[in-house]
């Protein structure tokens, strides 16, 4: 009997959210124009360093904390540095650090 109540339920809620309606300015813009700040992504045998809009470095440490590779990169510049696949940590400019994989 419960079991019935909760779909009931579901399908008034599901009929609920359908009737409203959403604005066509209420999505979120797209994360490159919001991103200001630098970032670093993992990828296909290299690490993308992207600076945002100042100035970032970008220290890379191998998973045992041994620094691999110090990267600078220019304001709205983006970076690709290849790097043998593994784990990575990188840290930017005492801002924030991050683990990385590159596959």
């Amino acid at each position: 009997m419960k079991r019935v109540f909760y779909i009931v339920v579901c399908l008034l809620a599901v009929e609920l959210v359908q009737a409203i309606p959403v604005p066509d300015n209420f999505l979120p813009q797209r994360i490159e124009t919001v991103a200001t700040g630098p970032t670093a992504q993992g990828a296909e045998g290299r690490i993308v360093f992207m600076a945002g809009s100042s100035d970032a470095t970008f220290n890379v440490y191998s998973i045992t904390g041994q620094l691999v590779k110090v990267v600078r990169v220019s304001a709205d510049q983006r970076v690709s540095i290849d790097f043998p696949k593994g784990f990575y940590i990188v840290k930017c400019s005492n801002q924030w650090s991050r683990k990385v994989v590159v596959r």
